[in-house]
C-alpha cells in the first residue's frame, strides 16, 4: 500500500519552522554551518525542501549564503548594533509619534490586547514568546500611525533584532526587571490613548535606550570587552 502523499508545502514549513525557532532561541549559534545533507537526514527529507526553508530563512536575514555555496546561521555583527539601533529608534519614535496622533479606538483596544499577551509572556519566563509578542505589540502601535511606510520599516527591523532581543530578555531575567518592559508598554499605550504626541515620543525613545544599554550590558559581562557606543539623540 502506497504511503499517503504529504501535503504539499508542509516539509519545507517544518524544516522552516523549526530551524527559525532554533536560530531565534540561539539554539543555533550564529555562524554556525547548516549543511543541506545533514539537514535533509535529521528531518527524513530530500534535500529539495531544505534548501526552499534556507532560501526563505535567507530571506529573513537569518541564514546567509557563503561563496563556497555554504550556508550558515547569520552573525550577529555587534560593531553594527550602534547604527542598528539608531534606525530603530527614529522607526520606533516615529511610528509611537504618528500612533498618538492617529489611532483609533479599535486600535487602542488592539494595543491593550498586545500588551497583555506580552505580560502573560514575561509571565510565564518563555523568551520567544516574549520576542514574538514584542514584536505583535509593538507593530499595533505603527498599524495605529496608518503609515504602511515606516510601519514595513520598523517591522523589517523589528525581525533583524529578534536575537539580540532574545539576549536582552535574558539579561532582564537575571536581574529580575522582566516586568519593566510591561510597565513601559502600559506607559506607551497611555500616552497614545491621552494622544499625547510629545510624551508618547520620549517614551518610545526611551524604550530604544533600555533595549540598548542593557543589551550591551549582557554583551560586556559575557561575550566582548571594551564595548562603547556613542548615546542616542535625546528626544526633542
Amino acid at each position: 500500500m502506497a504511503e499517503p502523499r504529504r501535503p504539499k508545502g508542509t516539509s519545507w514549513r517544518s524544516v522552516y519552522d523549526t530551524l527559525r525557532t532554533d536560530i531565534l532561541s540561539l539554539e543555533l549559534a550564529p555562524g554556525d554551518l547548516l549543511d543541506e545533507n545533514t539537514l535533509a537526514e535529521r528531518f527524513d527529507l530530500s534535500r529539495s525542501p531544505v534548501r526552499e526553508a534556507l532560501i526563505r530563512l535567507a530571506g529573513e536575514e537569518l541564514v546567509v549564503t557563503l561563496p563556497n555555496r555554504s550556508t550558515i546561521v547569520a552573525p550577529l555583527e555587534i560593531d553594527r548594533f550602534p547604527k542598528y539601533v539608531e534606525a530603530l529608534d527614529v522607526a520606533q519614535r516615529m511610528n509611537t509619534r504618528l500612533a498618538a496622533e492617529l489611532r483609533s479606538d479599535a486600535d487602542l483596544k488592539a494595543l491593550v490586547r498586545r500588551a497583555r499577551d506580552f505580560e502573560d509572556a514575561v509571565r510565564e519566563g518563555d523568551h520567544l514568546q516574549m520576542s514574538a509578542t514584542n514584536k505583535d505589540f509593538h507593530m499595533a502601535v505603527a498599524r495605529a500611525g496608518q503609515n504602511p511606510f515606516l510601519a514595513g520599516f520598523y517591522d523589517r527591523l523589528l525581525n533583524q533584532g529578534r536575537r539580540m532581543l532574545h539576549l536582552h530578555f535574558r539579561f532582564l531575567e537575571r536581574t529580575g526587571d522582566g516586568f519593566l518592559l510591561t510597565d513601559e508598554h502600559d506607559e506607551m499605550v497611555a500616552a497614545i490613548r491621552a494622544r499625547d504626541v510629545k510624551l508618547a515620543d520620549e517614551l518610545a525613545h526611551a524604550h530604544t535606550r533600555q533595549f540598548r544599554d542593557n543589551f550591551m550590558d549582557y554583551m560586556r559581562e559575557n561575550y566582548t570587552s571594551g564595548v562603547s557606543l556613542a548615546p542616542l539623540a535625546a528626544a526633542e
